[in-house]
């Protein structure tokens, strides 16, 4: 439910307009150095702020409540929580019977039946990939020296992503975005056949990312206008090394010791702004709704960082980081 992997395990919490959203971070083993300004880099990253973002400015100081002492990690879960201070919830409170179209309302109300939390979107909500990308700079230190990078490779379906953003916000609307992922220095042999393949794992915390609605491996879906004689990677030497790298540096579900490459679809943001035709939860009747409060007009500018967070994440439970034992201190 909230929680992912088995030995660097992962809990998150919170809600978008509640007190805190945060993580609580098992198998971290012990003397690793953390403090809080070890986040900030990605979490700014993650932030908003620039054209095409929402206007809402959480500070996203992380405050590491457990499983630190003395500038090392003790090998106790780790608690780290975020406040929410610019909150405004307003427009929610108006809205709360007309569910949103692409949003979670309509199905989060059934399922709840009606006990969510509405505002911003409760649980469901982007809000909670800060904890996210505070999970991922531990696991990004965990797993040195691989590296992991992330960019966004265009944005309604243009390279042009400054020009697709403009366009959007000019016409008050939304769009998407493909975030590109690479991960290099990866060992040979990460993952296990079928259900814990590294594209399984993958694929399973790339979709807990809210708006994620596509992921491709390598060549991906290109791939199956190719012939096979094109496609198959040509091994060049005993490292394992291939002349090119349509799998994605993943065979039979394991690490090749090529690059790990993955694409995602992230999809428009639903918060647009003009009317809308919904329900009215009460009446069952067809509602007219006008969207309020502060939306991204493309969420996929601040999926780059959240996506090598994941991968990170990822990674370091496949590598058994969890169950590294520290040198003893003397």
């Amino acid at each position: 439910m909230n929680t992912f992997g088995r030995i660097f395990r992962i809990s998150i919490l919170g809600e978008s307009h509640g007190e805190c959203v945060g993580v609580l971070i098992d198998g971290c083993p012990a003397g690793q150095p953390l403090s809080e300004k070890d986040l900030l880099a990605d979490l700014n990253r993650r932030k908003s702020g620039r054209k095409g973002t929402t206007a809402r400015m959480e500070e996203d100081i992380p405050l590491i409540q457990s499983g630190v002492f003395n500038g090392r990690t003790t090998g106790a879960p780790i608690l780290i929580l975020f406040e929410n201070k610019d909150i405004d919830s307003g427009a929610y409170e108006r809205i709360k019977d007309t569910p949103r179209p692409g949003h979670a309302d309509f199905t989060a109300f059934h399922k709840y039946g009606g006990y969510n939390d509405y505002r911003g979107g409760g649980t469901f909500s982007g809000r909670l990939t800060t904890g996210l990308v505070a999970a991922g700079v531990i696991a990004k230190m965990l797993i040195r020296p691989v590296e992991i990078e992330a960019r966004l490779t265009e944005a309604g379906g243009s390279d042009d992503i400054e020009g697709a953003v403009r366009s959007a916000i000019e016409n008050k609307d939304s769009v998407g975005g493909i975030v590109e992922c690479r991960a290099k220095g990866l060992p040979i042999g990460l993952g296990e056949p079928f259900f814990d393949s590294v594209e399984s794992l993958l694929s399973h915390i790339v979709f807990s990312v809210p708006g994620i609605k596509g992921i491709e491996f390598g060549a991906g879906f290109a791939g199956t206008g190719m012939p096979g004689s094109a496609y198959n990677d040509i091994i060049l030497n005993i490292k394992g090394e291939t002349k090119t790298n349509n799998a994605g540096g993943i065979n039979g579900g394991i690490t090749n010791g090529n690059e790990l490459v993955f694409r995602v679809a992230v999809k428009p943001a639903s918060g647009v702004q003009g009317k809308q035709q919904t329900i009215n939860l009460k009446t069952g009747k067809s509602a007219e709704l006008v969207i309020g409060g502060r939306h991204d007009t493309c969420i996929a500018l601040r999926v780059p960082v959240i996506m090598e967070a994941v991968t990170a994440i990822v990674l370091a439970d496949l590598m058994g980081i969890g169950q590294m034992m520290p040198a003893v201190v003397r």
